[in-house]
């Protein structure tokens, strides 16, 4: 890899076990992917209600020629049994191993290459929000899957392109990038052609 992997610690201490976890993870990645450009891993103890069985969520970003982006965001839900924190590191790590396989099959020419996802944001909570695609589906997306920490600048009616893959409670957004932030008046009659 060109740059050093740069990790995050939010909501737990420090750990050099982890640490030497997730290298090892990533020297795996390059196997999919020799010229990584960098790797910025964020383990995170968010708070969750008294009880749950997983404390933990991991996000793995990964920058690569040309200056493409892959987010992953491993978040089990508290009805999937887990074994700690190295088990949701590893998990995170084999969601993106997936998605490099995907991208070098797409670049060998091995699958056909989809037009790009578009879509609008059409409601917004505190940590998540749904999109509309142009297929008239409503897609669920966390805030870690919003490239270079913009959810912030999302608004309603915000035109996002988008990557997503079925999640337990349908399908889920696990890289939203912001195409257009003005966007379409959601509802109004000047929906992008697609939209209506």
């Amino acid at each position: 890899m060109q740059g050093r992997t740069e990790i995050t610690f939010r909501g737990i201490s420090p750990s050099e076990k982890v640490r030497r976890l997730v290298e090892a993870q990533v020297r795996r990645l390059e196997r999919f992917c020799a010229n990584l450009i960098s790797c910025h891993v964020a383990i995170e103890h968010p708070r969750r209600r008294r009880g749950s069985a997983n404390p933990y969520r991991v996000r793995v970003e990964l920058t690569m020629p040309p200056r493409k982006d892959v987010v992953v965001v491993h978040d089990p839900r508290d009805n999937q049994m887990i074994g700690g924190l190295r088990a949701v590191i590893r998990g995170a790590f084999r969601a993106m191993e997936r998605r490099l396989k995907d991208t070098a099959e797409l670049r060998r020419g091995a699958v056909k290459n989809h037009r790009e996802r578009r879509a609008l944001v059409i409601r917004l909570f505190d940590e998540y929000g749904f999109l509309k695609s142009m297929d008239g589906r409503e897609i669920y997306f966390h805030r870690n899957s919003v490239l270079h920490g913009d959810f912030a600048r999302l608004k309603v009616g915000t035109e996002v392109r988008f990557e997503a893959e079925p999640g337990d409670r349908g399908p889920q957004a696990t890289t939203v990038q912001i195409v257009n932030p003005i966007g379409a008046r959601v509802g109004s009659s000047r929906l992008p052609p697609g939209w209506d």
